[in-house]
């Protein structure tokens, strides 16, 4: 087993190998801050809490970011599983450090009323901190990754919540900062737990393949090699792998086939030192190897928006085996595998201000999904980040790229909201062609647009595949056709209403409507309608909410009814109790020299918790089953502000009778400050009244007091008042009261 310290002291010597000017102590700091603030928690492996922070930091290392991102992974559970707050951080380490922090924590202290809502306000905060500071990002996603590493020990069912997660949010996300490394690591792991059968299968087929091709990936390699350096083809390096078990499933998936059928089994890479290169390579590998049409891509000439650069073809090889190979530059490698990591711009010593245009991206999300709920949220997300693209060319060149699948409305959207909300014809490669026309790579798009036009029409809603095509033309609706929208939203609202069996009366009564309303989240039903109608909620999630928030309205008041109806019924048997006593014949007759009034040969006891004796006020409560317990008037128990008013009947008037010759049980509270034959001087006391003690308990404290606590039996509360004044006029004697409630 590995120590913590072991674990850190390997963390700093990453850190080293790549940022000499890297600030240790700070590191160090953070460390030592994390792992007192996490004290004793634990993980579910049965390892410190702490070990995980510095997995997170190490991973984040790994990935060559400076020192205050290695600071904020070590931190980043702090403000969410400790006592810690984003003041704390921001004043022992800085307010940068405080702000990642704060923008990887969950919102963990609010109400969310769904869990599609709560993911979704969850990962808005996170992309809003990302937008300001890709950070964030960078460690959340290094956060996630080491707890897919750790999956096993969770439950089956928090395994596939995670990994459904982390294949929907965070895959993604990855793949659109260029962090391929780690995005094929989170879906395999992700796979591992979604269908664990295939996985386990695939991996054993890739065992077996490499086995068998073992020899003839080594000879391509070898073959490749030699080639280049015949040619002098400088600095070159060519490795073969094989493809990672989530890839291969995903093209099983979609395309129907076998692992057998797949063309990119294998793949080999060519790393050179320039662009020229690069295509000159290309030329070889079509010169030994017979490339297979229509499987070239030249993401060199075209990046993805990810920046991912590289040439891709596949070929056959004398052995009749198709194999992939990518051919790029060192630099580029380095931006494939880390994305935005590989050239951050705190890294580089950019100034804060500078390199934004990189991020514009992401408040560009943001600002589509502006008016959307949480599940076109996250479905708008899915799109958005997924690898799945479309280039196309507008007439004069520029490449625009869109999600697979997208339409003419979508390309005219991403040129303008003008463009679009304009827009009466499209061509394609200069032929006409209808709005729900899908683009192909290569297309040129050209956008007819008339002043006369009537804006977007609402069946582009589910024509357009891009959310901010889909949120621009909300926002026309939402703008120009406001009474529209409600009219229309009225009649889809009501239409669904009448469809679960609700009726309108049912949800505008005055003492329901502000419930349904802050359920829905509108300041009025004109504005859900609204909303409704121009497409921001649609009117199945609208009357979801209002049957949900119903149920919980009739549920309370059935609730309510039944505790009000179960007061008036105790009501009414106290004062049937009532009744019934002042019926009877008052006989004025002592039990244990206690007169109950308007009651007779009553079983009659003295409560415990005040012991009362005669001279003191006392009042009587009628329990069930044991008679009259009688109480001190200055019983807390018999305090008129803890009665309930089920038993407000059941107290009554007790008196003393005037032939007592009985002796009464008490007690006394002695506080003392201790010191020697302090027990002799209180019982010589206790004696001189005549008064017998029948139990006597003490005990000490640690700060030098002594408590006793006596049993007595008396007369009357005038000899009990005279042993009180005989023990409180012994030294160190401090207080002397009788024990209440």
């Amino acid at each position: 087993m590995v120590s913590v310290e072991e674990r850190y002291e390997h963390l700093e010597k990453t850190i080293r190998g790549y940022n000499i000017s890297a600030d240790l102590t700070q590191i160090r700091a953070a460390y030592e801050y994390a792992r007192e603030h996490h004290g004793e928690q634990m993980r579910r492996d049965g390892s410190p809490y702490i070990t995980h922070p510095i997995h997170v930091a190490q991973i984040v290392a790994e990935m060559r970011l400076d020192s205050e991102s290695i600071i904020a992974a070590l931190l980043h559970d702090c403000i969410e599983d400790t006592d810690c707050s984003y003041e704390d951080i921001a004043k022992l380490f800085s307010v940068t450090v405080a702000d990642i922090v704060d923008g990887v924590t969950k919102l963990t202290r609010v109400k969310y009323s769904t869990m599609e809502e709560e993911q979704m306000e969850n990962l808005r905060k996170m992309l809003f901190a990302m937008s300001r500071d890709i950070r964030v990002i960078l460690i959340k996603i290094a956060d996630r990754l080491h707890n897919m590493r750790t999956m096993e020990y969770q439950t089956p069912a928090k395994q596939k919540k995670k990994a459904f997660e982390t294949m929907e949010i965070y895959a993604p996300i990855a793949h659109r900062l260029g962090l391929a490394k780690m995005k094929w690591e989170l879906e395999d792991l992700s796979l591992k737990y979604l269908d664990p059968v295939a996985y386990d299968d695939i991996a054993r087929k890739l065992e077996i393949a490499k086995s068998e091709h073992g020899q003839f990936m080594s000879a391509v390699q070898e073959e490749i090699t030699t080639r280049l350096q015949e040619l002098n083809v400088p600095h070159a390096t060519v490795y073969g792998r094989v493809k990672h078990p989530y890839s291969i499933y995903r093209k099983m998936y979609l395309q129907e086939k076998t692992m057998e059928e797949l063309y990119d089994l294998f793949a080999f890479r060519a790393l050179v030192d320039t662009v020229q290169d690069c295509y000159n390579v290309l030329g070889v590998i079509h010169d030994i190897y017979k490339p297979i049409l229509g499987r070239f891509k030249d993401y060199i000439a075209t990046p993805k928006p990810n920046m991912y650069q590289s040439l891709h073809t596949t070929v056959i090889g004398e052995e009749g085996i198709p194999f992939e190979v990518q051919i790029r530059t060192y630099d580029m490698h380095a931006i494939n595998e880390y994305g935005v990591a590989a050239h951050w711009k705190y890294k580089q010593g950019i100034k804060r201000e500078g390199g934004e245009a990189d991020y514009e991206w992401i408040r560009r999300l943001l600002e589509n999904q502006e008016d959307a709920d949480a599940e076109e949220f996250i479905h708008s997300l899915k799109v958005d980040m997924f690898a799945d693209e479309v280039f196309v060319f507008t007439p004069r060149g520029d490449v625009i790229n869109l999600p697979a699948g997208a339409t003419p409305i979508d390309f005219a959207y991403s040129i303008h909201s003008a463009i679009g909300n304009t827009m009466v014809g499209a061509k394609i490669n200069g032929r006409m062609v209808g709005f729900d026309y899908q683009l192909h790579n290569g297309d040129v798009v050209e956008i007819n647009t008339s002043k006369s036009a009537h804006g977007p029409s609402r069946d582009w809603m589910k024509i357009a595949k891009s959310s901010e095509a889909r949120s621009k033309i909300r926002q026309w609706f939402k703008r120009e056709r406001r009474e529209e929208n409600i009219a229309q939203g009225r009649a889809s609202f009501e239409a669904e209403l009448k469809h679960v069996g609700l009726t309108m009366s049912q949800i505008t009564a005055s003492d329901v409507l502000p419930s349904i309303l802050k359920r829905v989240s509108f300041q009025s039903l004109d504005e859900m309608y609204a909303a409704i109608g121009y497409g921001g909620l649609t009117a199945l999630k609208a009357v979801n909410r209002v049957r949900d928030e119903l149920l919980q309205i009739n549920r309370a008041a059935a609730m309510a009814k039944a505790a009000e109806e179960a007061a008036a019924r105790a009501a009414q048997e106290a004062r049937a109790a009532q009744e019934a006593r002042s019926a009877l014949p008052r006989k004025v007759k002592s039990e244990k020299g206690i007169v109950v009034e308007g009651l007779s040969n009553c079983l009659v006891k003295f409560s415990k918790c005040c012991a009362p004796v005669p001279g003191d006020e006392i009042i009587g409560f009628i329990t069930r089953g044991y008679g009259v317990s009688v109480h001190r008037k200055d019983c807390p128990n018999a305090d008129p502000r803890r009665r309930t008013p089920a038993d407000q009947g059941r107290w009554i008037k007790v008196s003393w009778s005037d032939d007592i010759r009985d002796s009464y049980t008490t007690g006394l509270e002695v506080v003392c400050k201790d010191r020697t034959n302090l027990l002799v001087d209180i019982s010589t006391a206790v004696s001189t009244c005549k008064v017998n003690i029948s139990n006597l308990n003490v005990h000490t404290t640690a700060d030098g007091f002594a408590i006793f606590h006596l049993t007595l039996s008396v007369t009357d509360s005038r000899q009990l008042d005279q042993v009180m004044r005989k023990i409180h006029q012994i030294s160190s004697v401090m207080k002397v009261n009788r024990p209440a409630g």
